[in-house]
């Protein structure tokens, strides 16, 4: 695992370092697509730009792209394009289950603000408030990085990832300790809050900080707390040990420094446990962002604590508690995360006008204008009204 070339943040301006080289173009591949709702007499009409965009990152190198779009009606658009398995040519499973990377750092942050919300947690407590002597060393320090500064990546701490391949991503189980005592053996990047910087160690330690709290494991408060309570049917915490992906599903590849595409679809994901596990499909993301942005799973006051950002770099997009925001070419933004974990990624979100849109490819691209590319996608959808 290199430097966040996993369930990191989109565009992310350091997140490409030393990736693996772009991937050949792909042979002809099967695109299909399907809607939920059928369209309109004047929508028929016209070319469907998302599936145009899908199709364009299939030409691209990507296996399979998948998108689910939705409106504030609750009407659902799904596309798909290419093939779901390389070796067979099977379709691309419809609304298929993907793992969601980084997304779930946006469920572990509802959870901490819910625990806010609820007087069991301070934002501007110590890490040492709730794990005293845990984080030491090198300038890593948790008596002077607070809760907030995980969730908004300002804490200084070093990543993790960058010790981790991907092969030992796959192939090896990580308990969450020892993913904090692989990123302190680095040195601190800076003085907690004054600068942003985006590292997996920040959820990793918010994840425990849920666990002392509460009691708890962390995979079962986030499905009480947000997954049974909004309904996500196909959203889970796969359990240790669980390699598999429960639903139909397109598989994962890793694009090979020769250019070739291996698969990656069983693997163990705990390297990403609270920074970036889960499992989910688009339209529950679309559900999930929607219900959070409407006020649904947190207190107002935890929810404008969310939405506080401060600048991602020079990138244009705003890092929040555990939430982005991105500017639309049509006026506006969106609200989502995103991520990727060897084998998939997943770009999204919802406006607080009620519309959502979430693309996942089975893929991480080589770099990061493939990143972006897959990000337009979002914003041809959100923007297509």
């Amino acid at each position: 695992m290199r430097e966040q070339t996993w369930h990191g943040p989109p565009t992310s301006p350091k997140r490409r370092r030393g990736v693996l080289a772009a991937a050949a173009a792909m042979a002809v591949a099967i695109m299909t697509t399907g809607a939920v709702a059928p369209p309109t007499a004047s929508a028929a009409a016209r070319p469907d730009t998302v599936q145009q965009s899908l199709n364009e990152l299939v030409r691209d190198g990507q296996p399979a792209a998948l998108a689910t779009v939705q409106g504030p009606d609750g009407r659902t658009r799904t596309y798909t394009a290419g093939v779901g398995d390389l070796a067979t040519g099977a379709k691309v499973p419809r609304d298929g289950q993907v793992r969601m990377g980084s997304n779930t750092k946006t469920f572990v942050a509802v959870v901490v603000l819910q625990l806010v919300g609820e007087g069991q947690i301070a934002l501007d407590a110590s890490v040492d408030t709730y794990l005293p002597g845990l984080v030491r060393g090198k300038g890593n320090d948790g008596r002077r990085i607070t809760v907030r500064q995980l969730l908004q990546h300002t804490s200084g701490l070093p990543e993790y990832g960058a010790h981790i391949s991907d092969d030992e991503i796959a192939h090896q189980y990580f308990e969450p300790r020892d993913l904090v005592d692989i990123a302190l053996k680095d040195k601190a990047e800076f003085r907690p809050g004054t600068k942003w910087s985006y590292s997996n160690t920040n959820y990793i330690l918010a994840g425990l900080i849920v666990q002392k709290v509460t009691g708890r494991p962390l995979a079962e408060e986030i499905d009480r707390r947000i997954v049974q309570h909004l309904g996500l049917r196909h959203t889970y915490f796969p359990a240790p040990g669980d390699r598999t992906i429960r639903e139909p599903h397109p598989k994962g590849y890793r694009v090979m420094p020769t250019g070739e595409l291996r698969e990656y679809t069983e693997i163990d994901p705990s390297a990403g446990w609270a920074a970036g596990q889960m499992i989910s499909t688009n339209s529950d993301l679309n559900r999930f962002f929607t219900a959070l942005l409407d006020g649904n799973l947190l207190p107002a006051a935890q929810l404008a604590q969310m939405r506080t950002t401060v600048p991602v770099g020079d990138t244009g997009a705003h890092y929040g508690l555990g939430l982005m925001s991105r500017k639309l070419s049509c006026g506006g933004v969106y609200w989502g995360h995103g991520g990727d974990i060897v084998g998939y990624e997943t770009r999204g979100g919802a406006t607080d006008d009620g519309y959502a849109a979430n693309i996942a490819v089975t893929s991480i691209p080589a770099d990061i204008s493939g990143t972006r590319r897959v990000e337009s996608v979002v914003d041809t959808a959100l923007c297509r009204r």
